[in-house]
């Protein structure tokens, strides 16, 4: 009995291990793909349609536009390419995760918006809308953020992967838009 009860304490070690292993990192930390002429303008973030998607924690329409537009300006605010663009983000969306059972139940974290990409001046709509869905990343799979995070850094976490998830978004669909080759 002793031998199962540690081969499933090493299994699941280890599963916690691998999982960490692969938490998606910090997009804090990481540097700053190019974005060819790329000039973020300002951001356009409207939050008061998102729906609240079950079980999740309380978040207010103004917190959610002044986190999210916080996180738009971190990532994208030292471009300094030359032609102003607009990011329009509409919260479709969100589930911050309450506190559940360690490893039987555990609630995600989750953000949807409806983005879009514009040029400043001459104002002219380039791409979008298109859906674009995040969660908070494998560093919360076996406890659940619900346990470890408050609502306000569940937020920031989603936000800030959103952030990254747009550019991504632009980068793979729209490189020519910005001045990139395709």
């Amino acid at each position: 009995m002793a031998y199962l009860m540690n081969r499933r304490t090493f299994g699941a070690t280890g599963l916690a291990a691998g999982l960490s292993a692969c938490a998606t990192p910090d997009p804090l930390g990481e540097d700053l793909p190019p974005m060819g002429d790329f000039q973020l303008a300002f951001t356009v973030v409207v939050s008061e349609n998102a729906k609240k998607i079950p079980p999740s924690r309380d978040a207010t329409p103004e917190q959610l536009k002044s986190v999210m537009t916080a996180e738009v300006e971190r990532r994208f605010g030292a471009y300094a390419g030359g032609t102003g663009y607009v990011i329009a983000l509409n919260i479709d969306g969100y589930a911050l995760a309450p506190p559940g059972i360690p490893v039987v139940l555990t609630p995600k974290s989750i953000m949807v918006v409806s983005a879009n990409l514009w040029r400043a001046d001459p104002q002219e709509k380039l791409a979008g809308p298109n859906q674009i869905t995040t969660f908070e990343g494998a560093d919360t799979l076996i406890l659940g953020s619900g346990l470890v995070k408050s609502a306000e850094e569940q937020l920031e976490t989603l936000c800030r992967n959103m952030a990254r998830k747009v550019q991504s978004w632009i980068l793979r669909d729209h490189r020519d838009l910005i001045g990139l080759a395709a």
